[in-house]
């Protein structure tokens, strides 16, 4: 940008300063690390900081009061963002959601009857064994797979498990396919020891533009329930990071008819 340009206004130049260092640092900063990399006055800072919060630009932490980059900005480039694959798009996003929940945090997809992690990170005290990004878990043993599988519809569903019991001695699939149906209609799963005892997690879908259920988002933590001080903050940031993901891809956040 040159210097010289007689119609720049100051105002916006300082907000997309900021934008682009959000952008840059690919973490949350906090308002005097902000300051210290960028050469503007502390109140100009502020108040072109508040200015793009109100507008959601920018985000800031309702606990740390530190700053990321906010929805909004997904408008300023579609284009380039329509040709990132969904891992490159959802490492960030579930790398805030953990540093925002302190847990170990998850991206994962369906293929068949599996599920696949394609992005993960650990929480920084956490004890729980970690899955590796690539493993394949069987969908109905898991609330990863029960979220995934509520995009389907019943032809859908019975076409993948054509079986009265589902495999492995799992039971019956009318009860697992009226399982589903009501974490479909509640819009998220919360699994206290469904697939391993002692563990439990958080899980909301990512919406792709066909309102089809394209991947999950997830928090794990080793407890057989949630404590229930904490469930509703924890929900709000898995919420959160998915709808985040779901708009980055194009997606509508409602579920696909049954």
């Amino acid at each position: 940008m040159s210097s010289t340009c007689k119609y720049l206004i100051p105002g916006l130049e300082k907000g997309l300063q900021l934008l682009l260092l959000l952008a840059q640092q690919h973490r949350e900063l906090t308002f005097a690390e902000i300051l210290r990399l960028v050469d503007m006055p502390k109140a100009t800072a502020y108040r072109a900081i508040q200015t793009l919060v109100h507008l959601d630009f920018i985000e800031q932490h309702p606990r740390t009061g530190a700053f990321s980059l906010g929805r909004k900005v997904l408008s300023l480039g579609l284009g380039y963002i329509a040709s990132l694959d969904l891992t490159q798009l959802g490492q960030p996003i579930i790398e805030q959601l953990r540093d925002r929940s302190q847990c170990n945090s998850h991206l994962v997809i369906r293929d068949g009857r599996d599920i696949i992690y394609i992005a993960r990170v650990s929480g920084a005290e956490s004890k729980i064994n970690h899955v590796t990004v690539g493993t394949r878990l069987l969908a109905h043993r898991t609330s990863l797979g029960r979220m995934l599988l509520s995009g389907l519809s019943r032809a859908e569903f019975d076409e993948l498990y054509p079986d009265d019991e589902l495999p492995d001695d799992a039971g019956s699939k009318q009860v697992f396919w009226n399982m589903i149906q009501a974490d479909r209609l509640r819009g998220y799963v919360i699994g206290e020891s469904f697939y391993r005892r002692g563990i439990s997690s958080i899980v909301y879908p990512v919406y792709n533009r066909d309102s089809g259920v394209e991947a999950v988002i997830s928090i794990m933590m080793p407890m057989d329930s949630i404590p229930a001080q904490e469930r509703q903050r924890l929900q709000n940031e898995v919420r959160s990071a998915a709808q985040k993901l779901t708009e980055f891809i194009g997606g509508m956040t409602s579920a696909k008819a049954i």
